[in-house]
Formats: structure tokens, sequence, C-alpha cells
């Protein structure tokens, strides 16, 4: 996965650029990123090998599907996307192999230039398994730092017209940034969420309402 990852982003003429550090395989922990295109999860697999939580139709891309499901992806159809209990105990379950698992707890897509609303939900199955959460900031640049907008896949913009922007681009660099874990043993799920939109923000310089939230007892 790692080596696919890596060699679609030569192809796409992405150089990837790593800040902080990757959680070390074999162990169990979660990667929550900000969300901006679908180059995102090879971005994050180029650097940890990790099993996303995606819809269903990726699986029907071309080349960036067929990685997307040899690398163990848990691909969920639309109507399954409420339907939280199902998706946790299967992330639930990758955990307890020791999986790397990743989501994008905004929902949505944005152009890398603010940060949206961390859902909760997803965040049950670290807190349950006690995993680590790390967050991770993703911003796409044009070599002279400026933000390339046309690597995203926002609002109406088709797979193949986002592919066509991005070959289109001479080159653009991916910058990966980890923070440093979060522990959720004795946080809620919201707590966590909370604390990993805070922390995604300061990784890009963004703007997030909110504060660091408290330790609890509930889940």
């Amino acid at each position: 996965m790692r080596w696919w990852s890596a060699k679609l982003l030569r192809i796409l003429n992405i150089s990837a650029v790593l800040e902080g550090s990757a959680p070390e395989p074999g162990v169990a922990v979660m990667i929550a990123a900000n969300h901006v295109s679908w180059i995102d999860i090879f971005l994050i697999s180029s650097v940890r090998p990790t099993r996303f939580i995606a819809k269903g139709d990726i699986r029907d891309w071309p080349i960036a599907g067929w990685i997307a499901d040899k690398a163990g992806t848990l691909f969920i159809r639309r109507e399954q996307w409420r339907d939280t209990a199902r998706i946790n105990a299967r992330v639930h379950a990758a955990l307890a192999e020791g999986d790397c698992v990743g989501l994008f707890p905004e929902g949505l897509t944005t152009e890398g230039d603010r940060i949206l609303k961390f859902h909760s939900s997803l965040f049950a199955s670290a807190v349950a398994n006690r995993a680590f959460v790390h967050p991770v900031g993703i911003r796409y640049e044009y070599p002279d730092g400026t933000l390339c907008r046309e690597v995203s896949i926002r609002g109406d913009r088709t797979f193949m017209e986002s592919l066509g922007l991005v070959i289109g681009t001479r080159a653009v660099r991916a910058r990966l940034v980890f923070a440093p874990p979060i522990e959720t043993e004795d946080f809620t799920r919201r707590a966590v969420a909370t604390q990993a939109q805070a922390r995604v923000a300061s990784l890009l310089g963004l703007e997030t309402p909110g504060r660091e939230p408290g330790r609890g007892a509930g889940r």
C-alpha cells in the first residue's frame, strides 16, 4: 500500500512533505485528518499504511479505487452513513487487530482554507479501544507556497474532473503535518473530537471555534 500510494503521487507530480512523526507500524491508532481531496488517502498511506473509512463509490474510481480496495479500505454504502453503530463495529474490529484506521471527521471536503466541525461519532471506537488518535493537517500548495485549490474535490466536482485538474497542474507540494497523539483513556468521544479539531486547525494556522476540553468519565 505504501509503495503504490507513493507511486501514484509521483505519477501525479505531487511531492509529499512530512512534518512531525507518523505513528509506528504494528500499533492500533486512529488518524483524524481534514479532508481536501481523494488524494488525501494516498498521501497519508504513502507515509503510514492506513485503512480508511470511505464511501463505497470510491471503489469504482480508476486506479485509485483499486489501490484503496487492496489496502483494506472500509467501504461504506451511502445508505449506511447514518448507521454509526455498524460502522463503529467495523472500526472497532480493525483497531482490535492492531490496524491503523483513518477518517475524515469533517464529513465534507474543503479547499484547505478552513476547518469544519469534527463529528464525534466515529471517535467512539478509538475511545473504546483506548487507541491513540493522531491529528493530521493536510495542505496542498504550489511550489511558491500558495494554496493549490485545484486539488480539492469540493462541491459537484467529479473524480474525473478533479483528476484532470491535478494532471494539468505542473507541480504540487502536499504538506502532511502530524500533531502529537491524543490519549483517549478517560476522555469522551466528543472531547477527543474537539481536541483533534483544535490541533488540526493549529497545525494549518486556521481558526476553529471551541476550547480545549476537560476530562470526563463518560464515553
